[in-house]
């Protein structure tokens, strides 16, 4: 569904991206020397398999060699760190997320992924109030990941960010079996198994994995189990039923952030070494903070062709989740004490949409109009360990109810208008069950409306240029975890009184193929926000937000993807995001916030580079990663960074085919020149001034695998 396709064509003379400043000189190529390769077909834009060339959205797709091919596969900043536009950091850690935003969108999160939402094969893994989680999804399993920027997301719900949509392999018509055994640095240790095949009507997939390490930091050591289980049932010709389990058990402890003194030893915001990468602060030590969860969840989806115009598709899902958090007590700056935060989740929804294609006035057109409902219950408890006396016992309920529409009319041959909407309807409601002396009685509830439009359309210049515009309404509500408290006292109610941020998103862009083996794409954008949920106040172990006035954002998506001869490829990545807060605002904690402070956790340019060569005959191949971030602001205020840092990867291995068997060996260095840098910043502990997350120094990773095809 994502792999390329290949036409042959003449090229012709094009002017790439002329108004962008950027041009071409004519190119002249014979057809049968010189194959063009189309873009990627993408489904998660329209709902319909579309070549993302032709579509008047930043949209990325992340190959299964990019995804697994030299990579530990445990974590998405592994291979998002190669899309325009997104920020994906890892935390070092087992116990917490990796920090992933767009355009900005997301990088105040403290737990889990919000702002962006998360799809794998259509099933969400992003609850009602926009809270996510990624994990879920072993990497061992997919085949590519989808990633779509800017107004065009709104069409899937509150969120303003984007789209990640993880999509699983497709079964083969033999049945395969194969293992992969991996080790590294840390005394890392990883081992996936899977099999896959077709039998009659049935095809299914079972991938199985065990991954445990010491980690980089102290108090840094992490276990997780993943099983994941596909079947795809043909009814008949016109029907599919596909099923989808994912589970998991992990634990990791949780090495917290450090202040600045602890990892420089200086004030200086741009020290010349790190006197201490792994180390940890006492509180992490003392209380053993660490994350224990486990999530299982099942999604069906049923598609049924009721003639070559007309489809439907349904898609119902159910799961459960236990997170259970040991943290310091914020009491205590030596950690000695400690307290416990619970989590345990049920949850449910279905999403069913129609899609019909044709034409109108003699020109095609598809549309999709669709619902979705989803509800989660999570019975939430906070309990001072030591005293053994409860701060908070609660459920949180949140749900949602959407309905959209989306559609493409080609209106001339070269032009296609792009247009949607959607109703979106989210509710949250507290249920307090600390009722007791000095605790008042927190339960309530509040709702969220709105309807989300976005238009857009694309100009086929040319068969190798297009250009694009599109303007959309963006809807971010209050997660639980942001409306959880209304102050830092230690009653503090729920803060139900927080306003949905509302953007204004601006986009304009122009792909190109520029030769007949290099592509480019660049996406210029603009995106204005009222009620910005940022941090009012941060003590006591509680996180307050509030609404900021304004922010904006602004910035430039550009990627070059070239294949050359002698199968050397390159790419790059370039991403320019200027965000501020637009107006003035004072939170609890401190002095005013000015207007043109940068929001916090985003970084102003990001490159990724890559240049990889390969040898058929041999088996052989090899690649060089180079990635650049610039410094990033940790609070609101902006009065200490992370600092700029640039680092190098690189990973070699070896493929051989033997009959029925497929074998690969490769080894992986991450750091390759061992440099001291910040990987992730806790955005916001203004109490504890633990910004600061070190990254791995030089760390290696060695991997074998077999695969056999019956």
């Amino acid at each position: 569904m994502s792999s390329p396709s290949t036409f042959q064509r003449t090229l012709l003379s094009i002017a790439v991206l002329g108004a962008c400043g950027i041009s071409q000189n004519v190119i002249a190529a014979d057809d049968e020397q010189h194959i063009l390769n189309a873009a990627p077909v993408v489904v998660t834009a329209t709902r319909f398999e579309t070549n993302s060339f032709d579509l008047p959205v930043a949209i990325d797709v992340v190959e299964k060699k990019d995804i697994q091919e030299g990579q530990l596969q445990m974590t998405l900043s592994e291979s998002l760190i190669r899309v325009p536009g997104i920020t994906a950091q890892s935390r070092t850690n087992q116990s917490q997320d990796p920090q992933i935003s767009s355009r900005g969108f997301g990088s105040r999160s403290s737990f889990g992924v919000r702002g962006v939402r998360v799809y794998v094969d259509g099933i969400p893994l992003t609850m009602p109030d926009g809270q996510g989680q990624p994990g879920i999804v072993d990497l061992s399993a997919v085949k590519s990941i989808e990633v779509m920027r800017g107004p065009f997301s709104a069409i899937y719900g509150n969120s303003s960010g984007g789209v990640i949509q993880l999509l699983t392999a497709d079964a083969p018509k033999t049945t395969e079996a194969g293992a992969t055994i991996m080790f590294g640095s840390d005394n890392t240790k990883r081992q996936v198994m899977n099999t896959t095949g077709t039998a009659e009507n049935i095809e299914y997939l079972l991938n199985v994995s065990n991954f445990e390490t010491d980690g980089y930091r102290d108090n840094s050591s992490g276990k997780k189990e993943q099983a994941t289980a596909k079947i795809k049932v043909n009814i008949s010709q016109d029907t599919k039923l596909t099923a989808l389990v994912n589970w998991f058990d992990q634990k990791g402890q949780d090495p917290l952030g450090l202040p600045r003194l602890a990892v420089t030893g200086s004030a200086a915001a741009t020290p010349s070494a790190f006197i201490n990468p792994k180390g940890v602060p006492n509180a992490a030590i003392n209380s053993n903070s660490r994350v224990e969860r486990s999530h299982t969840q099942i999604g069906f989806n049923l598609e049924h062709l009721f003639d070559e115009n007309n489809s439907i598709h349904i898609v119902p899902y159910i799961g459960t989740r236990k997170n259970l958090q040991i943290l310091p007590s914020p009491t205590s700056a030596s950690g000695a004490f400690s307290r416990s935060s619970a989590i345990d989740r049920d949850f449910y929804g279905i999403d069913a949409h129609w899609n019909n294609a044709g034409e109108f006035f003699s020109k095609s057109y598809t549309l999709t109009l669709g619902a979705t409902y989803g509800k989660s219950t999570d019975a939430r408890s906070d309990i001072n360990i030591q005293a053994g006396t409860p701060n908070r016992i609660e459920d949180n309920i949140v749900s949602n109810f959407d309905q959209y529409i989306q559609g493409k009319w080609s209106i001339l041959d070269n032009v296609d208008i792009h247009a949607g909407a959607r109703r979106t309807k989210v509710k949250l409601e507290v249920k307090d069950k600390l009722i007791a002396g000095a605790n008042p009685d927190n339960s309530g509830s509040v709702e969220y409306q709105k309807t989300t439009p976005v238009i857009g359309g694309i100009w086929k210049v040319n068969p190798n240029f297009n250009l694009y515009a599109n303007y959309g309404k963006g809807f971010e509500t209050p997660t639980f975890i942001e409306a959880a408290y209304d102050s830092t006292a230690d009653n503090a109610a729920p803060n139900l009184r927080l306003k949905p941020s509302e953007s204004n998103n601006y986009e304009l862009g122009a792909k190109a193929f520029i030769s007949e083996n290099t592509q480019a794409n660049l996406t210029i954008y603009k995106i204005t926000t009222k009620d910005e949920l940022v941090v009012n106040d941060n003590a006591s172990g509680k996180i307050v937000y509030t609404n900021a006035n304004k922010t904006k954002r602004s910035g430039i998506e550009f990627s070059l993807n070239s294949q050359l001869s002698n199968n050397i490829s390159l790419y790059a990545a370039y991403t320019l995001l200027d965000a501020k807060f637009d107006s003035t605002f004072t939170p609890s904690f401190g002095s005013p916030i000015p207007s043109g402070n940068r929001i916090p956790g985003t970084y102003k340019t990001q490159l990724y580079g890559e240049v990889a060569w390969k040898d058929d005959a041999t088996g052989f191949n090899v690649a060089l990663e180079g990635r650049h971030n610039s410094k990033v602001y940790v609070n609101d205020a902006n009065n200490d960074t992370a600092p700029s840092y640039t680092i190098f990867n690189i990973r070699t291995g070896f493929k051989q085919n033997v009959k029925n068997w497929q074998f690969s060996e490769y080894v992986r260095i991450e750091n390759m020149f061992d440099k001291d840098y910040i990987g992730s910043v806790r955005i916001n502990d203004n109490t504890n001034y633990r910004y600061f997350e070190p990254a791995t120094g030089r760390v290696y990773l060695v991997g074998l695998s077999a695969n056999y095809k019956f």
